[in-house]
């Protein structure tokens, strides 16, 4: 035993647990017995503690033959049970659960909902909110690993393989239930939660109800500082409280947490502790009773025993404890049945509030070559101490590969093994060890030690719908999604795999924080020899490799790879052929290779090809990634040439001339002109080849390029008139764009930039639509004004109407569109004239309308039209309608002579004329523009009509179109040949066309065009805005239409509409408000017009502009401004931005308007003036990091702030803002700042705000160094940083908090140092291993200070191999060293690390086995003399190298064993040990006040706290004389004296009523009595009421009191009467149910067997199977009506009870097995009955039918049985049909049976009809009733 104490271990950092690792069976065989011998002792102690001094000879005798068997023993997880008290400490922290590492290296978890209950609370209030709370910390805000907790055992649960979790709870109502008011003693230590945060400190509660429990701020300050986690408590934070003071019996009670008065508080008998609420966590003076081979057995609190186990005794000291030595322990555990007490004697656990010890991240899964045995414990296991000098511990089974080849013999002490570490115990300070090959070889031992990409092998255990579980190892599950179980999707993967099969898996993704495991079984990912993709970062572009497809849509596939990292590969990436339909090509799941086309890490977009044949080789990158440049190249709306590669059916595919053909783009055949018919014509006339100059980029979506040709939209976008996004577009716009889709309820219409706006049904032509595709066609131009807008859906609705989107001007309009159709027909010709070979397509360009065809007659068809051919015209077809044929009659054959009219080159189709008006000359007259003349129409297309003039016969062309939305005419309407219309000539030389053209005169009334007065005003419009005679400095009222964060719209009159600007309606803006909210819709406002907006550009015109008065106006409601004179601020000149912007100073305050948070620039966009747009970079928005860290949910739109002018943007078009002042950056000042790189041992590179970068060293991440300083900074993260020093440009800055909180006052474990002068000779610090040169260690001790330490002086060993001291000194070590000397002159500091020296265990262990210097002493003091001599030579050039060494050394990355981190707490301890016992008792002294003597009361009457919440809270807050400052007390306390004598009485009448209250209550009969007193009073009164004993009972089983409840029930069974059956059975059922709960099933049994001796037997049997019953325990019960029914054979009622069982089982078969069984056992006479009952038990519980049948046997039988005929009925209303029952009725009447019989069954039959039928139905009765009484009449007269 001494041996294995040297010295146990102190060490670590924690590590995941391995969920609760159950011990072998044999342990479990063991832990029964053990148990048990717990439970006796535990009797023993009671009933000596009971019985008093008196038998104290006797007690003595059953110790001696007790303690033989009594068995120390580890904690298993077989004895834990619910209810257990446990100290836990946290071994980690996730969103949804703490993981708890317990004694004896078990792990249990609290969910997150068993916290406590104003936590619980604000979770469900969060997620029925659906938002995140402002105060709900998550549970890394609020808990750190290695805190120590009590917990309590909620359950033991078993999973589907057998491992068992451990459910805990820390919510302190559960663990201190045991408690009460009256039990609340000063210097208690006990768990409680803050609960509410209030000004002078925390209400917290401590889980017993009727106390409040207040905490003083000043008691809780030293502890906040200590932990660092935030200035103020949070809500649902676990606290270690001791009571400071208790009033009014513990109704109140002060509390402190503060660090010194925690740590010295120790459990006395004066605190009144009982076994029911004793507290794991205590600390209490214990003295030892036995020593025993596994530990001790100690007493404590004078009557209380517990036992120390082997793992908790203390390694310190060695402890050879004798009996009667008192020791100091802490309290482990309680069982809550047996209430067995385990303690710990481990240090860390002696001062509550400190924490164990932890491992280094290191040393966890490390394989250790040579441990020693230190001792074996058998059935549990073994002691071992590793190479560094610390001790381990393995559990029986970790000791051999089965339980068949474990050698005893092998585990003697100082036997050698190799081991593996498997887990580290916090709750034992101890490593947790394995000798399986097996666990040592592995090559995964925690989720940490796998990496994505790796490939695994597993074995499948379980299939789910999700997919197939795989276990890789022990304690690592994997999980294989069912998209991933084969390369193709399996419908049933249950034929492939089977539960047990071997499978080879590739992890996709692995998450050790969360546990998760997610494994691919899809061959060609787990053979692929391609490079894994796990990180963006990696992506580099040209990089190939394999993934799979997770989506296929229409704009391309979305690829995944490893870590959920996922790519586009757009549509044109698929293949080198287009596919339409990528989602029929590609599947879900299917592996792809694919090259990375471009990916930006940042934002985590990645593109991707599937064209892998061009190599990303520079000569190639053209066809390899066209995607790149074009992207560079082509913004919407640049004009380009293009050659024409390939006829396509729905358009062009071209490629653009400036790229020598390069960039591959599409031209949809729609797009090829504003007019539908060229559209067709240019497509067909285009070949191969040919050139298209001047088509526009309309849009450029990641698939080829699209471009135009519409005039229209081509000249709209180069005049800017185009929206480029959807926050542009305002109402009465007109803009020009295309259909996009022509559906029954209306017309989509797509405008360049990708807007698109909906023109429904009603707005789209000034006509009535019937069918919307009469009206307009895809691809078709059309010019839409704008309607409405919706911003939330983001929807516009257009009108198309020709009325509204008109100029007004008809004829210039029409003959725009007239002119430009001949324009484009100008150039087809040109096209076709340029073709090489003759072709019918020269000949096409030659026939022009008017010239004259010589042609020869083919044939007349029936409709009256000709045909006719000539050399001219080969390969056309020329025809003359009937009309054009004049009155000639002509024969086929005939030449004659005619006059070309149209020429339709899509059809090569030519129309001729023959009549004569048109074919004779007449002499040419001069014509001129804009005269009028009769002209008669001769031909019709489908964009224009051909007419000849009446007086010269002139062929003139008119559009039929007045405008581009004027497409559909009714037949009346229409142009008809012949008609004689007036026309209006415009060109008037005939020219290419062969026509002059001319639109329709005046003489016809343009149908659509509205004649406007001039008063009237429109909307601004775009083509020709409306005019408003508004001028600077007009008064104006209107009605608020609509209103936006930063602006209003109002409504002036019905078309005009103005604008508030948020700047212009209040004139003192208070910060925080959003000034347009004060504005409702509709309200009316009067205004001030200041300036005017453009409707185009939305730029501000000046009022001199020329189109001021067609300008959006922008008015003031500013009191200020519509009272005083009008500000000039808009009415600069309009390219003036700089002027303006010049305006304001840098320094200068603003008040702006949030606009809002752009997230891909991180920065806030605000508005100051109308005019003058600002922004606030990131780091600029606060110096709250909070804030910083969700900027989008801190600013509001439209909210005012106040923001500092720092200067203008690049462009010059914005300010730039701070809303943090002006950054001075100068030394001292604290500033915020983002973490942007990492540098290991250096430091962070930290950006601040204003763009400038700073550095802090590794020495000012914290006051107090840390292994690994570094592990909390990620880049990204947002700091708080003071400005050390601001030189040359280098910012040097600190993250410590006695920098930044200079007032905390926090302790500052490592001083800063800043010169040489800070270091004193025989001084301990602590720093970080630089680096380890031949002349020694070099040890930084700040940013510029470094030590050297000489080898002699690093350890007392000899070491030769230098590699050792870089094994164990790795670079970034944290030590603690002694300083020599120093020398200030030549800045030399030398150290010593010896641990005579600095007090800490030697850096390399004693294991090592290396030789000590003292064995050659002379050697050394040679050796130390060189060694000076070397450090001369040196010193120079170590200066000068020592930071050149420091970056170029390789970063070796080890974290030190275990107890080099213990920051001289032994030593402490080792001064401290004698003194420690007297300290102790002065403490005691001076901390306890006498507690109330009030016996432990359990408060069951409520008292109402809020009857007079004053005469609570006056004594609260006189206590706290110390904070006299806060006024609010002064005012309480002078209030109290003011009070009148009036008031003094009226307050003395009411504490006299409610003491009265109080009395009453107490002499209330129905008053619930409170203690065991109590009760024994009330037993003694009334010995024979079984009611009573029964609550004695239910009082003690709540304490878990299960001995004394015993006893209750043994003494009610002695006192109460014999005579009193009943009240006997009933104390018998209680203690049977008792026995069921918490006893054993042999304990059960016993007082079975005595129950069935004193009562009758039948009503015990029964009464036990019904407790079986109600605790689920079937299999029992079962076996227990077996035996009832042997032994009451003859009892109906026990086969009727078996039947109700086995149908509540859904046994149905079985009961109808037992229904013959029964009628074979029952007599006769009861088989009736019993069938009938039977019945009755199918229909409520069994099958309706089956019971429906027995009725009917049975009635078929005994047709004169009328109570079953009853029953049946009965049974028959509730449960059948109503069809059923009426059979039933019929054939009951129709019986003969005695007529009062008969009478009772038709008045049934009548009541049922009443209520049920109709009227016809109960007539029916009637008349059966009648028939039944005439017929019994006549029978009788006969």
């Amino acid at each position: 035993m001494a041996s294995m104490e040297e010295n146990f271990p102190r060490g670590g950092i924690q590590k995941k647990p391995t969920e609760g690792k159950t011990p072998n069976q044999k342990l479990e065989r063991d832990n029964l017995f053990d148990i048990h011998h717990e439970e006796q002792s535990q009797k023993r102690k009671r009933s000596q503690r009971d019985q008093g001094k008196q038998k104290k000879f006797k007690a003595d005798k059953i110790v001696a033959a007790k303690d033989n068997v009594v068995n120390i023993e580890p904690l298993t997880i077989e004895t834990l049970c619910e209810g257990m008290l446990l100290l836990g400490c946290i071994k980690e922290v996730s969103d949804y659960e703490l993981v708890i590492s317990l004694p004896n290296g078990l792990s249990g978890f609290v969910p997150v909902t068993q916290i406590s209950d104003a936590y619980s609370k604000m979770l469900s209030k969060q997620v029925a909110q659906g938002e995140l709370l402002e105060d709900l910390n998550s549970l890394s805000d609020m808990y750190s690993p290695g805190t120590l907790v009590r917990c309590i055992v909620t359950s033991v649960e078993k999973s589907a393989d057998g491992r068992r979790s451990i459910k805990l709870s820390i919510d302190p109502k559960k663990v201190n239930k045991g408690l009460n008011a009256s039990a609340l003693a000063s210097g208690m230590l006990l768990s409680g939660f803050v609960s509410s945060v209030e000004d002078h400190g925390y209400l917290i509660d401590i889980g017993v109800s009727g106390t409040h429990a207040f905490l003083p701020r000043q008691k809780a300050q030293n502890y906040i500082k200590a932990v660092k986690r935030g200035p103020d408590l949070k809500i649902g934070q676990n606290l270690n409280c001791v009571i400071v003071e208790v009033k009014n019996e513990g109704r109140v009670v002060r509390l402190s947490i503060d660090r010194s008065e925690v740590a010295a508080s120790l459990a006395t008998e004066r605190q009144n502790w009982t076994l029911s609420n004793l507290l794991p966590g205590l600390v209490v003076k214990a003295r030892v009773q036995k020593v025993a081979p596994l530990g001790i057995k100690v007493s404590f609190l004078s009557s209380f025993t517990g036992i120390v186990d082997f793992m908790h005794m203390d390694p310190e000291k060695s402890m050879n404890c004798s009996p009667d030595q008192v020791v100091k322990a802490c309290i482990l555990s309680i069982h809550p049945t047996s209430k067995l007490v385990r303690l710990t004697l481990r240090q860390a656990f002696l001062h509550p509030g400190g924490s164990p010890n932890q491992l280094s991240n290191d040393r966890m899964g490390a394989v250790v070559e040579e441990s020693t045995v230190k001792a074996f414990y058998k059935q549990f296991g073994a002691i071992f101490e590793l190479d560094d000098g610390t001790l381990a511990f393995a559990r029986m089974k970790h000791l051999s590969k089965t339980r068949k080849s474990f050698k005893p013999g092998a585990f003697k002490t100082g036997c050698k093994h190799k081991c593996r570490i498997i887990d580290y115990s916090l709750m034992d300070e101890m490593c947790i060890v394995s000798l399986k090959y097996q666990i040592i070889e592995a090559r995964f031992l925690q989720y940490q030690d796998i990496h994505t990409g790796d490939v695994v092998q597993g074995k499948v255990f379980a299939l789910k719908p999700i997919g197939m579980q795989v276990k890789v190892t022990d304690g690592i599950k994997g999980l294989v999604p069912s998209m991933h179980l084969a390369d193709v999707i399996l419908k049933q993967p249950e034929k492939k795999y089977n539960i047990g099969d071997e499978v080879k898996c590739r992890v996709l993704e692995c998450n050790p924080a969360g546990k998760k495991l997610i494994l691919t079984l899809k061959k060609s990912l787990v053979q692929s020899k391609l490079p894994v993709l796990s990180s963006y970062e990696d992506a580099k572009p040209g990089l190939i490799t394999h993934g799979f497809v997770v989506c296929a849509r229409e704009f391309g596939c979305i690829v995944k790879f490893y870590n959920d990292v996922k790519g586009l590969v757009p549509k044109n990436e698929l293949s080198s052929e287009p596919i339409s339909c990528p989602d029929k090509v590609f599947h879900e799941g299917q592996v792809v290779k694919v090259m990375v086309l471009k990916c930006e890490p940042q934002q985590e977009r990645l593109l991707l090809s599937f064209r892998l044949s061009g190599k990303p080789a520079p000569e190639d990158k053209k066809e390899c990634m066209p995607k790149k440049k074009q992207e560079v190249k082509y913004q919407i709306g640049e004009m380009v040439d293009v050659k024409v590669l390939k006829k396509k059916d729905n358009g062009l595919e071209v490629s653009v001339l400036e790229d020598e053909g390069s960039v591959i783009a599409s031209i949809p055949t729609v797009h090829l002109s504003d007019f539908v018919a060229n559209c067709k014509l240019l497509w067909h006339c285009l070949q191969e080849g040919d050139v298209l100059p001047r088509v526009m980029c309309l849009s450029d979506k990641g698939e080829h390029i699209i471009l135009s040709r519409k005039s229209a939209v081509i000249s709209a976008v180069q005049e800017e008139q185009v929206v480029r996004s959807f926050s542009e577009i305002q109402p009465g716009m007109l803009l020009t764009g295309y259909v996009r889709n022509v559906m029954p309820f209306g017309v989509f219409v797509e405008f360049p930039f990708g807007v698109t706006g909906l023109a429904p049904k009603v707005t789209m032509s000034d006509k009535f639509v019937t069918d919307t595709k009469d009206h307009f066609v895809v691809g078709q131009t059309v010019i839409a004004k704008v309607m409405s807008i919706d911003e939330e859906k983001q929807r516009v609705l257009l009108n198309l109407k020709v009325s509204e989107c008109s100029s007004g001007d008809s004829a210039a309009e029409s003959f725009a569109l007239l002119n430009q159709y001949f324009k484009e027909m100008k150039e087809i010709r040109n096209l076709l004239r340029r073709r090489e070979e003759p072709s019918m397509a020269r000949g096409l360009c030659e026939l022009v309308p008017g010239k004259e065809l010589q042609l020869v007659v083919q044939g007349v068809k029936e409709d009256g039209s000709a045909l006719f051919s000539g050399s001219y015209v080969t390969g056309l077809t020329v025809t003359a309608t009937r009309y054009h044929l004049g009155d000639k009659n002509i024969v086929p054959g005939e030449k004659t002579k005619a006059l070309v009219l149209h020429v339709d080159a899509l059809t090569s189709k030519v129309y001729v004329s023959l009549r004569e008006e048109l074919l004779k000359q007449r002499a040419k007259q001069r014509l001129t523009e804009n005269s009028q003349h009769s002209a008669v129409v001769q031909h019709i297309a489908e964009e224009f009509a051909i007419v000849s003039l009446l007086e010269t016969g002139q062929l003139a062309a008119i559009p039929i179109a007045s405008h581009f939305n004027d497409t559909f005419r009714f037949d009346s309407e229409k142009l008809k040949v012949g008609q004689t219309i007036t026309a209006t000539l415009k060109v008037v030389k005939v020219n290419d066309h062969g026509v002059l053209l001319a639109v329709q005169g005046p003489a016809k009334k343009n149908v659509f065009v509205r004649v406007r007065n001039e008063s009237e005003t429109v909307l601004e419009e775009m083509l020709a805005a409306v005019k408003h005679s508004l001028s600077l400095g007009d008064i104006v009222t209107g009605t608020v239409k609509s209103v936006k964060p930063t602006h209003v719209t109002v409504a002036i009159d019905d078309k005009l509409t103005g604008s508030i600007h948020a700047s212009r309606i209040l004139d003192e803006v208070p910060i925080g408000s959003f000034p347009t909210y004060t504005l409702k819709t509709g309200q009316k406002v009067t205004a001030r017009v200041i300036g005017g907006r453009d409707v185009n550009t939305h730029r501000y015109l000046p009022i001199t502009h020329p189109h001021f008065t067609q300008s959006i106006p922008e008015l003031s409601i500013r009191p200020s401004e519509i009272e005083g004179k009008v500000t000039a601020m808009l009415n600069l000149k309009e390219d003036s931005a700089l002027k303006k912007l010049g305006l304001y100073n840098v320094g200068q305050t603003v008040t702006c308007f949030v606009k809002k948070y752009n997230i891909l620039k991180n920065w806030l966009e605000v508005e100051v003036t109308p005019d003058i747009r600002g922004r606030v970079p990131h780091l600029l928005l606060s110096l709250n990091t909070r804030v910083l860290k969700h900027p989008e949910k801190s600013f509001k739109n439209g909210q005012a702030i106040s923001a500092t002018v720092t200067g203008t943007d690049v462009t010059e078009r914005n300010l730039c803002l701070s809303l943090t002042g002006i950054q001075s950056l100068e030394q001292g000042t604290i500033t915020v700042g983002m973490v942007t790189k990492v540098t290991p041992h250096i430091g962070l590179t930290i950006a601040l705000p204003g763009g400038k970068t700073g550095k802090v060293s590794v020495f000012h991440l914290n006051d107090t160094y840390m292994e690994n300083p570094l592990g909390d900074f990620k880049v990204g993260k947002i700091v708080r940083c003071y400005i050390l020093s601001n030189e040359n440009g280098k910012i040097q800055l600190s993250l410590r908090q006695s920098r930044l909180n200079p007032k905390s006052n926090s302790k500052v474990e490592d001083v800063e140092i800043t010169c040489i002068k800070d270091v004193k000779k025989g001084q301990l610090v602590r720093g970080y291993v630089k680096s380890i040169t031949p002349s020694g260690v070099f040890f930084g001790l700040s940013t510029s200070l470094l030590g050297r330490i000489l080898f002699q002086n690093v350890s007392p060993y000899f070491v030769q191999k230098h590699s050792l001291y870089e094994k164990y000194l790795p670079e970034g070590k944290l030590l603690t060293a002694k300083v020599l000397g120093v020398n200030g002159k030549e800045k030399h500091i030398e150290l010593s690390l010896l641990p005579e020296d600095t007090g800490m265990p030697s850096v390399l262990p004693e294991s090592l086995g290396l030789p000590r210097y003292d064995a050659e002493e002379e050697k050394r003091e040679a050796d130390d003399r060189e060694k000076r001599e070397e450090l001369k030579l040196k010193t120079k050039r170590r200066r000068g190298n020592s930071e050149s060494e420091q970056e170029t050394k390789p970063k070796k990355r080890k974290i030190c064993s275990a107890d080099e981190n213990d920051s001289g707490i032994e030593v402490y301890y080792r001064e401290e040990e004698e003194d420690d016992q007297e300290e102790e008792e002065a403490k005691k002294k001076s901390k306890i006040r006498k507690p109330g003597e009030a016996p432990r009361l359990q408060v069951s009457v409520g008292f109402t706290w809020d009857e007079d919440m004053n005469a609570m809270d006056i004594p609260v807050l006189n206590q706290k004389e110390e904070s006299s400052e806060s006024e609010e007390e002064e005012d309480l306390q002078s209030k109290l004296k003011k009070q009148t004598k009036k008031e003094k009485e009226l307050e003395k009448q009411k504490k006299e009523k409610e003491l009265c209250k109080l009395e009453a209550a107490l002499m209330d009969p129905s008053r619930q009595p409170q203690s065991a007193d109590d009760f024994d009073r009330l037993v003694l009164s009334s010995p024979n009421s079984s009611i009573l004993w029964l609550q004695y009972m239910a009082f003690h089983l709540q304490a878990t009191e299960i001995e004394k409840a015993r006893a209750v029930a043994e003494r009610a069974l002695k006192t109460i009467c014999f005579r009193e059956e009943q009240e006997k059975l009933n104390v018998w059922v209680a203690l049977l149910n008792l026995e069921n709960m918490y006893g054993t099933e042999e304990t059960l049994m016993k007082v079975f067997e005595r129950a069935v001796q004193y009562n009758e037997p039948l009503k015990v049997f029964q009464h036990l199977c019904d407790i079986y019953a109600n605790s689920e325990k079937y299999k029992q019960a079962e076996e227990l009506y077996h035996t009832m029914l042997k032994r009451f054979r003859q009892e109906k009622s026990v086969w009727l009870k078996y039947a109700s069982f086995l149908l509540k089982q859904g046994q149905t078969e079985a009961t109808h097995r037992l229904l013959e069984r029964a009628l074979k056992a029952l007599p006769t006479k009861e088989h009736v009955d019993v069938i009938s009952r039977f019945a009755q038990l199918e229909f409520r519980f069994g099958d309706p039918e089956h019971a429906k049948a027995l009725f009917e046997s049975t009635l078929n039988s005994y047709p004169k049985r009328t109570d079953i005929w009853s029953i049946y009925m009965d049974i028959m209303i509730k449960h059948g049909s109503q069809k059923e029952v009426r059979d039933i009725f019929e054939r009951v009447i129709h019986l003969s049976l005695a007529p009062k019989k008969m009478k009772f069954f038709f008045k049934r039959y009548l009541d049922y009809e009443k209520k049920f039928g109709t009227t016809e139905s109960v007539l029916a009765v009637k008349r059966a009733a009648l028939e039944y009484v005439e017929t019994k009449s006549s029978l009788a007269d006969t």
